[in-house]
């Protein structure tokens, strides 16, 4: 039911980019809804909906403040609210294909 299309969020902001499915069909996009003037100008379309993941992985740092990133599986992070019942009742598939074709998180370009 839930096919993957595509995913545009790379380091230094892996988690934050925008995902775009097929379900039944249709292409239906997840992530930014805000967009800032600039991103409009250049023709960047809002996600259809919001961001329904975050990163399983962490990053911290050692004692001579090196980097240290683990990688984990995304998980589901959002607010049954702000999504439809037919969206919320497919979040199991949506983690599972996101997962399965984007690389797991933490890329670290946060900190």
């Amino acid at each position: 039911m839930v096919k993957f299309v595509s995913y545009d969020g790379a380091y230094p902001n892996l988690c934050s980019g925008t995902l775009v499915v097929e379900i039944d069909g249709k292409k239906v996009s997840f992530g930014k809804q805000f967009l800032w003037s600039w991103e409009k100008e250049a023709g960047v379309k809002p996600a259809d909906y919001g961001q329904f993941w975050c990163s399983g992985g962490s990053v911290s740092f050692d004692d001579d403040w090196s980097e240290i990133v683990d990688r984990g599986e995304w998980e589901l992070s959002f607010d049954e609210k702000d999504f439809p019942k037919e969206i919320v009742a497919l979040m199991p598939e949506l983690i599972k294909v996101f997962n399965e074709n984007v690389p797991d998180g933490c890329c670290g370009g946060c900190v």
